[in-house]
């Protein structure tokens, strides 16, 4: 079933667009009627998604540049500006993970992963949305995570970068909302995605993070994309500086196992009310 958030003729610009959360943003705002802009430093993934786009009827521009370069990053708005118009929304899916115990984490591995995930979110918001409050109107989405929370072994980096995200999203949201401009930020839990997949052990996404999950599955890009299209639509218009979770119940509570049927309780083992 398909139905409008009334995105139709609107700019909207995906960091990270090239694959994954972003991609599937990108194709769900098309369909939605909207014209994309695709940044990604994959120039080649860029592109071909802006053909998706333009398949699907809608105008695309394709443009790379390092997130983490405030020149670069102003550079490629305002040429996105110029090729497709005014930006009414901004989604900031660009982000990176190069996992590594705390003790052994190199200066190099922090610095591109704060740098992309963290650093990349404020250049890209920053110059989207001077832009947005100079015109008086806008709508920013920020992809948190379930890290944006708590702690992961080995991503102590991430984890930082993805708190900060959401400490940023609502500094913002105070600053600009009185000009007319939203900004909220979701927060998946493990998203079937091309980065989940060749990064974690299958034992790992099977064992520990479907089993603690309740609705017991990864969740799919298309389902965090469905909460980003409706945060940048007229129907979140009075919603600010929220960070919305997009993770199956991951967060809902704690020492869950298999998809939170298990009790923990001797005396509901001995009753039969579950099985070990």
């Amino acid at each position: 079933m398909s139905i409008s958030l009334g995105l139709s003729e609107r700019i909207v610009m995906v960091t990270g667009g090239a694959s994954g959360i972003g991609r599937q943003c990108a194709l769900a705002l098309a369909r939605d009627g909207a014209h994309l802009a695709i940044a990604d430093s994959n120039a080649e993934g860029a592109e071909s998604v802006a053909r998706e786009i333009e398949a699907l009827g809608r105008r695309a521009f394709a443009t790379d540049f390092d997130v983490r370069d405030a020149a670069a990053t102003e550079q490629a708005v305002a040429q996105v500006e110029q090729a497709l118009g005014p930006i009414d929304g901004l989604i900031t899916a660009a982000g990176i993970s190069r996992p590594a115990p705390a003790t052994e984490l190199a200066s190099e591995a922090w610095e591109a992963v704060i740098g992309v995930n963290l650093t990349g979110t404020f250049y890209s918001c920053q110059a989207v949305g001077r832009r947005m409050v100079q015109r008086g109107r806008g709508a920013i989405v920020t992809i948190g995570s379930t890290s944006s929370l708590g702690g992961q072994a080995g991503r102590a980096h991430y984890c930082a970068s993805k708190a900060g995200v959401v400490g940023l999203t609502k500094d913002l949201a105070i600053e600009w909302g009185s000009y007319g401009v939203r900004i909220n930020s979701v927060g998946p839990s493990a998203t079937d995605t091309p980065m989940i997949r060749a990064g974690i052990p299958e034992a790992f996404v099977s064992g520990v993070m479907e089993d603690r999950t309740p609705l017991g599955r990864l969740a799919q890009p298309e389902e965090i994309a469905n909460l980003c299209l409706f945060l940048l639509s007229d129907l979140a218009s009075y919603i600010t500086g929220a960070l919305i979770m997009a993770d199956g119940g991951v967060s809902a509570g704690f020492f869950t196992r298999r998809h939170g049927r298990d009790l923990s309780s001797k005396l509901l083992l001995e009753k039969g009310a579950y099985r070990e």
